[in-house]
């Protein structure tokens, strides 16, 4: 019992190899749209490459540019066959390719849905980048004389400015770190060896952030030092009062930025997703309503199309055994090869059938 049948005249026939021409043009469009968005995120994530460690985040937009290729090339060779099935005579000639082609097309647009999908499970890998990331660059920030480093500085300065991010986690990772060089600290200075003095590793640690962390809209004029330190400041009260600083970390800044770009491209991959699976429906229906006229022998009258030929169990089944088959001819050709003549060669004694044996004398 064929699935979903539906009967075509000639009429019918051309009209959906008509269409289905248009829609695989704008399938290659849509492909065109694939291959600019992956490429769109691939930039994107390059632009902060400085504050990332190194993983498969790149994995995404090789998908989606990859897909996106394949896409315009199967589109443009589906748009070729359509519009030639439009003509019995110029069918025959794809009547061997067709089949082939829907099948490469379906496993084509389950890597579409693939790559929709890693759009949303991304997150995690992503998050883990951007901690390992943002953790060397905030430790690494006061090389400015080191090469390899020396760009880090501007770099995680510029970020906290156009994100509005402070840290890795918050301000406090400011704390943690020293991100004072200590070519700008005067080592003659007792306050400054005191608090080399303070901590086992040696390191000049404040309770201050860099100016990038600074907070424009405040009121109050920016304080990056001793933010802990009520005394410090006028009419300052750190527990209550709202800091002139960026609280949000930047990590948590670019997660963000980074899951609703990945989100849209998520939703706009699915869409093309559905529109590719019903032109892909529609060809299935061209190549077997087409089939079936050349069947019947009347290239003027009726033909019936369906998705499959038999029901969905009888598919699963024939297809299982075509499976199974293939193994047990593997396992055939295996032990069909114990009983080559070029590999049991019998061994014939030349000479003597009785040949005695020389014995070594044993050591008296």
């Amino acid at each position: 019992m064929a699935v979903l049948k539906v009967k075509f005249t000639k009429t019918k026939r051309d009209k959906l190899a008509q269409i289905l021409w248009i829609l695989n043009w704008v399938s290659v469009v849509s492909g065109i749209i694939l291959f600019s968005l992956g490429l769109f995120l691939k930039i994107e994530i390059k632009k902060r490459n400085e504050v990332m460690a190194k993983g498969d985040i790149n994995s995404v937009p090789n998908m989606l540019i990859s897909v996106g290729v394949i896409a315009c090339i199967i589109n443009f060779l589906g748009g070729k066959i359509c519009y030639d099935c439009s003509d019995a005579n110029k069918f025959s000639r794809w009547k061997l390719v067709m089949l082939p082609y829907i099948v490469c097309t379906f496993c084509f647009t389950f890597c579409i849905l693939m790559g929709a999908l890693m759009c949303y499970t991304m997150r995690n890998e992503l998050e883990e980048s951007l901690y390992l990331g943002l953790r060397d660059a905030i430790k690494f920030y006061k090389d400015t004389d080191i090469p390899g480093r020396c760009f880090l500085k501007k770099t995680v300065d510029m970020l906290q400015i156009g994100f509005q991010c402070c840290g890795n986690n918050g301000f406090r990772d400011w704390f943690e770190v020293q991100w004072v060089s200590a070519r700008y600290l005067n080592m003659a200075s007792k306050e400054v060896m005191d608090r080399l003095k303070s901590n086992v590793d040696g390191k000049f640690l404040v309770d201050g952030v860099p100016f990038s962390c600074c907070n424009p809209s405040s009121p109050r004029p920016c304080i990056q030092y001793q933010l802990t330190n009520n005394s410090a400041h006028y009419n300052y009260d750190f527990l209550t009062e709202e800091l002139n600083i960026w609280v949000k970390g930047c990590r948590e800044a670019l997660l963000d930025y980074y899951t609703a770009i990945m989100r849209s491209i998520g939703i706009a991959a699915l869409l093309i997703w559905l529109f590719e699976l019903s032109v892909l429906t529609g060809v299935r229906y061209l190549q077997t309503a087409m089939k079936n006229v050349l069947l019947l022998g009347d290239l003027e009258g009726e033909s019936d199309g369906w998705l499959l030929e038999n029901s969905f169990v009888e598919t699963a089944k024939y297809n299982i055994n075509i499976i199974k088959n293939l193994g047990k001819a593997n396992q055939i050709s295996t032990v069909s090869g114990l009983n080559d003549p070029n590999i049991d060669v019998q061994n014939t004694n030349c000479g003597k059938n009785d040949v005695a044996t020389k014995s070594i004398p044993e050591a008296s």
